[in-house]
This record gives structure tokens, sequence and C-alpha cells, in this order.
């Protein structure tokens, strides 16, 4: 009997995805370690043409420290600014797939910007937002993201990001009540009767009270608090409250500007995201004298005259950039040490970090801002801060330490 090829669920936008080569406005063979899984290594070492294998041979070396199947060698980048892959050619296209075809890329170079997770055994995709293309297609439909099974072609590679087996847990464990938090969380961010900034309010509301009954014991309500969240929702009762949380763009610029500068200064950032970034702080005028309520004054400008404007059109862009997020990092339940609300705070602070620049970048293009400046900054964005798994541990560390890990605190981030 013949193997069936396998279903896997997707993000509609995947069904459009592939990649532009050398039309893509950025690469994605720079800024990053390339690594070689074993049998691609294998296959390197039987190359028939010598020139490409000779080439190789100097550029790849081996992992000697912990060598896996996935991650058995890498290819040494190029000590540039752009840190660009040295089989990149001058029309940015990969030479090894000229060459030798595309059997012979690397497990990492086949998937990206492909992200592959399994639950309960299940296969899902979705794309990471660093790639250009795949952030045009999965932000700029003005549709909610709706999500349908394609079957898999038989020469399918995949790294897989994450797992997680709900089927595997109890009643009485949060863990089982994994898609319940999923399309509950999913349909409060596609919401449109509330702001997106409210939706994000209400969203930590609701994992700050999860939080309290997980560790009371307590669970098997999940369920319930679920169907009593809708209620309230579809009610509007709780707007009053989210009207009254303060506006506090000095705490808030301050602290986003320092976890941002912290990146910055560490390096390695991606060329279009330092541009973003310096256009940001052009938005607010930004000096080193300035104090900080001069600069908080010149941001809630910016946000008042021209992002909100703009944004008001197009807030579908940062409601298809949360669902991608809930959707590629199984919300609530990434990072191993990672608690329900600590996932919250991380999905808040990537949008609250995305927002802080556009508002500054609002500020330097008025009323020329378009979709393609913000497109620009979200792939900058997560090609950086992302794909920075110290960086993020080190931004949650800073949070906690200021104690902004609550949901008071993230209200100072989300609201202007």
């Amino acid at each position: 009997m013949a193997q069936t090829n396998p279903i896997i669920l997707v993000p509609t936008y995947m069904d459009k995805f592939q990649c532009i080569g050398s039309e893509c406005e950025d690469t994605c063979c720079a800024g990053w370690m390339v690594t070689i899984d074993k049998a691609t290594y294998k296959k390197y070492k039987k190359l028939s043409d010598p020139s490409l294998a000779k080439k190789l041979d100097k550029i790849v070396t081996r992992n000697r420290k912990n060598p896996t199947d996935s991650n058995y060698a890498k290819i040494s980048m190029e000590m540039d600014d752009c840190r660009r892959c040295p089989m990149l050619s001058a029309e940015n296209l990969c030479e090894i797939q000229l060459k030798a075809g595309e059997d012979y890329l690397s497990k990492t170079c086949a998937t990206y910007p492909r992200v592959t997770n399994i639950v309960n055994g299940n296969l899902e995709m979705c794309a990471t937002l660093s790639c250009p293309e795949a952030a045009r297609l999965a932000l700029l439909n003005p549709d909610p993201m709706e999500f349908f099974e394609i079957t898999l072609p038989k020469n399918h590679r995949h790294s897989y990001y994450a797992q997680h087996t709900p089927n595997n847990y109890a009643a009485h464990q949060i863990e089982f009540y994994f898609w319940d938090l999923r399309i509950f969380s999913i349909g409060l961010i596609q919401n449109r009767t509330y702001d997106i900034t409210e939706r994000l309010l209400l969203l930590g509301l609701f994992y700050h009270n999860l939080q309290e009954l997980v560790s009371s014991g307590k669970a098997a309500e999940t369920p319930i608090l679920i169907e009593n969240y809708k209620k309230l929702i579809q009610s509007g009762s709780l707007r009053q409250s989210l009207a009254q949380i303060p506006v506090e763009a000095s705490a808030q610029i301050k602290l986003l500007k320092e976890l941002i500068d912290a990146r910055v200064y560490a390096g390695k950032a991606n060329n279009r995201y330092l541009n973003n970034f310096e256009t940001f702080l052009a938005g607010i005028n930004y000096t080193d004298s300035d104090d900080i309520e001069t600069l908080a004054s010149r941001y809630q400008h910016a946000h008042d005259m021209y992002y909100k404007p703009f944004m008001d059109q197009h807030s579908y862009i940062l409601e298809n950039y949360l669902v991608n997020y809930v959707y590629k990092n199984l919300f609530p339940f990434y990072g191993i040490n990672f608690s329900l609300l600590d996932n919250y705070v991380m999905l808040a602070l990537h949008y609250s970090l995305i927002k802080m620049h556009l508002i500054g970048i609002a500020g330097s293009y008025k009323s020329d801002l378009n979709l393609d400046h913000v497109i620009s900054l979200i792939q900058g964005f997560a090609k950086t801060i992302e794909h920075s798994q110290s960086y993020l541990k080190f931004a949650y560390d800073y949070l906690q330490q200021k104690e902004f890990t609550s949901i008071a605190g993230m209200a100072i981030f989300l609201k202007n």
C-alpha cells in the first residue's frame, strides 16, 4: 500500500508563498549562521563539480563540540558588515542551488522561512516574517487570517521548531486546554469591534486571571473562564475599565528605548532594521540632551497626528502579525520555563516594540507613511529581534527586574 503524503495545517498566505530570489530587497543568506545537517554534509563530500566542491570544502566546517544530525556543520559567513553567505552570487542567488540543484540545499536553507510545528502528531506550518515576501503575504491581507489543510509534496524537507501534545495531559492540567486557548486567543485578536490595543489588554486580563486559576490548582475551570470572558467581550462591559487605563508615554518610551538600545549596541543587527531605527529616532527628533518628557511629548504627537490615522485604516497588519505569532509560537505554551502570563508578556512586548518604532517612523514620513515602510520595519524587526533568543531572554529578565511583567505593567507599554 502506497504511503500517503502528509497533511499539514497552514494559514492561507502559505499557499501563495514562493521565494522571489534576486528580486528580494533583502537576503536570507546574511546576518546569521547557516547550519548544515549531516545528510547534506555527506552530499557535499561527493559533489562531481570540482570548483563547487573545493569552495564548499573551504567554507563548511564541522561542528566538533556538540554535533547532531541537524546541526552537523556550518557555513562560515563573510566577515563584512553584512556577513553574507559566501555561496551567494552577485545576483543574490545561491550557487549551490544553481550548480547542483535544490536537493543539495541544507535542511535549514530548504526550510526557511517556513516554520513547522507538531501538535498531537499533526503538522502545522507558517512563515517567520523575517522574509520580506512572507511578511507581505501574511500581513497585507485586510481579511482575517484563516487556516486550511494542504497535502505536502513527497520531497518535502522540514526542520521542526516545536511540538505540543495536549492529548498527553489530563483535564486538571492547563496543557490539556491548548486548543481552547488558541481558538479563544485568535478569536479575540481578530475581534474588530475593539481596537487592536483594547484586544491585547483584554487578552492580558484573561491570562492574568487564568494564571491565578492555574496557580491555585484550578486549571479544570479554564473552559468556564473562557465562556465568562466571551460574554464580557460580547457585552462590552469592560470597555469603561479599558478607557480608564492611563496613558504614560514617558514611561513607555523610556523603557522601550532602553530595551532597543541594548539590542542595537549588541551588534549584528539587520541593516534594514538599523535604517528603520534611525528613521524612528529622526521621527521624534531624538537627541541625547533631550529630557524624557520632551521626547515623550514628540512621541505622543507623532502617534496622534500620523501613526493613529494610518493604523486606524490598516490595523489588520498588526492583527495579522499577532495571529501569526500566536500560531507560530504555540501560544501560550512557548518556552520551557515560561508561564502562561510570561507568554502573554512576550507577545505584548513584541507588539509594543513594533508599535514604538512605527510611531517614530510615522513622525518621519508624516502623511507619506505607506505600507512598504511598515513591512520594512516588521521584516527587519523579525530578523533582528525575533531570531535572537539571547536578546529575548534579556528583554524578559529586564522587564521582570523593573517589575513590569504584570498586566498593570504591560498596560503602560500598550496604551497611547
